[in-house]
């Protein structure tokens, strides 16, 4: 009975402490501060400060939630926590920081590209359950925008489940972190350069921001799924996109470095290995997103879709075709 009990107080200290709700809800959340300032520093401006996303998130949660009179009441308000707590779920998947990852199992790397799904699906669900024609757009593009980066990306996978298991494919996040414990991370093999670069133009389109921000394009369809959101629901869908912004790059470091772990032992290691980890995030977030942010107006739909199907897509299968050669 009491080994019950410490489990199971161990097991909720994962899904509401670290690394579940509060450490990606707060990483998350300062990320998108990190995004905002240093974005308005390349456009000089002075810009908010970096904790501004966490002020408006307690702001939103304390407004007032209109349904709109056409709305699936159900569907509009469940959709922005389904989508919560997909995030989550994929947090605890993640071996991450030296840390074992709490529900680690053989092929979480094929449950975490089925979960990263789940909020777009869910942002779809709800801007249909508003009923508003501006929503009807938003989410016709969202459902094109998927399947444009959602083919680059699994074939980026492929590549990496193919240098950690050598003849076979691994679909085991440890096995890929295992495959770089003697220090030759897969971010320095020439075969996964094309995969790194096309990673980190999928990034910016799990995310959803510009230039690739075609579903809520707020200039033009006036937030498009979210139009019709306000208080506590939109919040959560602020935060969903805050926290897949850190899940983005925390994946990327799984894959290609090894997971931050410096192999230091004590409670400093720990913390030394997640303030590396988020430090490392924060540069891939500059580099993928505020950055192509600050230089690049907003695409059309048809546009993106041809640059991922082309591009992207391409500079993939060149390192699944190096890999499976070399």
């Amino acid at each position: 009975m009491l080994d019950i009990i410490i489990n199971t107080i161990k097991n909720a200290g994962f899904v509401l402490v670290f690394p579940g709700i509060l450490f990606v809800s707060i990483a998350g959340l300062l990320l998108a501060g990190i995004d905002r300032k240093v974005l308005a520093r390349m456009q000089k401006r002075k810009g908010p400060p970096i904790l501004q996303p966490v002020y408006d998130f307690f702001k939103l949660m304390g407004k007032e939630t209109i349904i709109p009179h056409e709305a699936n009441k159900t569907a509009f308000l469940g959709a922005p926590i389904v989508g919560f707590v997909s995030l989550v779920v994929i947090m605890l998947f993640l071996p991450i920081a030296g840390f074992e990852a709490p529900f680690g199992i053989e092929g979480d790397l094929v449950i975490i590209l089925y979960l990263l799904t789940i909020p777009a699906v869910a942002l779809i669900i709800g801007g249909s359950a508003s009923g508003s024609p501006f929503a009807g757009i938003g989410i016709s593009r969202e459902m094109v925008a998927m399947m444009a980066y959602e083919l680059p990306l699994v074939i980026v996978l492929l590549s990496v489940a193919k240098v950690a298991g050598g003849d076979s494919l691994a679909f085991s996040l440890n096995t890929i972190i295992d495959a770089q414990a003697g220090g030759e991370l897969f971010i320095t093999k020439w075969q996964l350069i094309p995969a790194v670069l096309a990673m980190l133009l999928v990034i910016p389109a799990e995310v959803g921001t510009q230039p690739f921000d075609v579903a809520e394009a707020e200039t033009e369809i006036c937030e498009g799924p979210l139009v019709e959101y306000s208080g506590a629901p939109l919040a959560m869908f602020k935060l969903n996109t805050a926290i897949k912004m850190f899940i983005m790059t925390a994946l990327f470091s799984v894959l290609f470095l090894g997971g931050i772990n410096l192999g230091i032992e004590g409670w400093y290691g720990i913390v030394l290995n997640v303030v590396v980890l988020f430090a490392a995030c924060a540069v891939l977030t500059i580099l993928c997103m505020t950055l192509i942010h600050a230089i690049c107006a907003r695409l059309k739909i048809e546009h993106m879709f041809k640059f991922y199907w082309t591009v992207v897509t391409a500079l993939a299968a060149i390192s699944l075709i190096l890999v499976w050669i070399f």
